[in-house]
C-alpha cells in the first residue's frame, strides 16, 4: 500500500532520498531485516553524525545526516512493500525523531555562537514546522482512498495492535509519544482545527508545505555543515517560520 496513490502525489521536497530508500528496502525485501532494524539504523546514523558535529568533521556529519533522512524513509517504505503496518515502528520512529533533534539542536548551539534562546526558539520553530507538515500530510493520506492510513490525524487513544505485534508495547510507545508530541499537536491543532474537514489539498501547496518536513530540515542542516557555516543552521531553522502562518491562513481562506 503505498503513501499517497498517483493522483494525490506532490513533488515533496523533504522526500529527496526516496530513491535511496526505495532502494534499501527492496534490498532488505526478501531478508531477515525489519523495517523497525532500519529504524534503530536511522538513530545511530543520527547519533553518529553528531558526534561528528562535536568533533568538527562537518563533512562526514553532513553525509550522516542524509544518511539517516534516507533510512527514515526506508523503515515505512520496507513495511510497505511487506504489507505489514506497524504501530511499533510508526511510534519508534517519531520518538528517535524528537530526541535525535534536540541533539542535533544542543549540539549546533553548543558548536556555535548562538544564544540559548536561539537553540530554544529554533528547537520549537523544528517541531511546530514538523508537526504542521505532517498534520495536513496525514489529513491528505487518510482522505486519498487507497493511500496508506497508519498514521491517524487526531491520536488520543492508543490504537489496536496490528497482529503480530504487542499491544503492552504499542500502548507504551503510544504514551511516550503523546509525551513527546502532545503539545505540538495541540498547538498546531489550535491554528487549524478544521483542516481535517477540508477537500483534498493541492499539490502546490502540499510542495511548499513540504520544507517543514523533517527530510529537507535535515538537508539544510547538512548545506550549511558543508559550507562550515554551522552558526547559520539554527537561525535558518528558525527563519523557516516566515511561511507558517501564511500556509495556515491560506488553506483556511482558500482550501475549504
Amino acid at each position: 500500500m503505498p503513501k499517497l496513490i498517483d493522483k494525490d502525489k506532490f513533488l515533496d521536497l523533504s522526500d529527496y532520498g526516496r530513491f535511496f530508500a526505495t532502494f534499501i528496502s527492496k534490498a532488505s525485501l526478501h531478508t531477515w531485516i525489519t523495517p523497525v532494524h532500519l529504524t534503530f539504523l536511522f538513530a545511530l546514523s543520527g547519533l553518529v553524525s553528531i558526534y561528528f558535529v562535536w568533533t568538527n568533521h562537518f563533512y562526514l556529519a553532513a553525509f550522516f545526516i542524509l544518511l539517516k533522512s534516507v533510512l527514515d524513509a526506508a523503515d515505512g517504505e520496507l513495511a510497505r512493500m511487506r504489507n505489514k503496518p506497524s504501530y511499533v515502528g510508526r511510534y519508534l520512529d517519531s520518538i528517535f525523531d524528537i530526541i535525535l533533534n534536540f541533539l542535533f539542536i544542543l549540539v549546533f548551539y553548543w558548536q556555535s555562537d548562538n544564544s540559548l534562546l536561539t537553540m530554544i526558539v529554533a528547537f520549537f520553530s523544528l517541531q511546530v514546522q514538523g508537526t504542521l507538515y505532517n498534520y495536513y500530510y496525514v489529513i491528505l493520506r487518510n482522505k486519498s482512498v487507497g493511500s496508506d492510513h497508519t498514521s491517524q490525524i487526531f491520536e488520543f487513544v492508543a490504537p489496536r495492535a496490528y497482529p503480530g505485534e504487542s499491544q503492552n508495547r504499542v500502548d507504551l510507545l503510544f504514551r511516550w509519544y503523546r509525551i513527546s508530541y502532545g503539545a505540538f499537536d495541540k498547538i498546531v491543532y489550535f491554528l487549524d482545527p478544521k483542516a481535517s474537514k477540508a477537500t483534498l489539498f493541492p499539490s502546490f501547496f502540499m510542495t511548499i508545505l513540504s520544507v517543514y518536513g523533517l527530510g529537507f530540515q535535515l538537508l539544510i542542516m547538512a548545506i550549511f555543515l558543508v559550507l562550515n557555516k554551522m552558526e547559520w543552521i539554527l537561525p535558518a531553522l528558525i527563519g523557516l517560520n516566515i511561511l507558517f502562518f501564511p500556509l495556515v491562513l491560506y488553506r483556511k481562506s482558500f482550501i475549504k
